[in-house]
């Protein structure tokens, strides 16, 4: 979907995602999966709208520029040489680009998010 795409609105709850490949060399604990829809996209790739989910596990991530707000779920987001952060529903949090994160989720988050590349 890009920026000519019409306006659309979605229940984040129930949307259906795909599943998301997560790089092995990305987990740390337990068994997570992720999965994800992206629904707007701008032309050249550098603005991206989604939704986002991943299971309970322990993962590490570098992070690009960010907003997102929690729908479900909870997790515990280390920020290496910052601060923790711990996001639940309703919960908005932003990540700089090039964070180093580990984060630990307890219950299967669902996250709608903007990122800028």
């Amino acid at each position: 979907m890009t920026h000519d795409s019409p306006p659309i609105a979605l229940h984040i709850p129930d949307a259906d995602l795909e599943p998301e490949p997560l790089d092995p060399a990305q987990v740390v604990s337990g068994a997570p999966e992720v999965s994800g829809k992206v629904v707007w996209e701008s032309e050249d790739g550098r603005q991206v709208r989604g939704i986002w989910q991943i299971t309970p596990g322990i993962v590490t991530d570098t992070e690009a520029d960010e907003l997102f707000v929690v729908v479900s779920g909870s997790a515990t987001i280390e920020v290496e040489g910052g601060p923790v952060l711990r996001v639940g529903p309703g919960d908005m949090a932003v990540l700089r680009a090039g964070d180093r994160t580990t984060w630990t989720v307890h219950e299967t988050l669902r996250k709608a998010y903007a990122i800028t590349r």
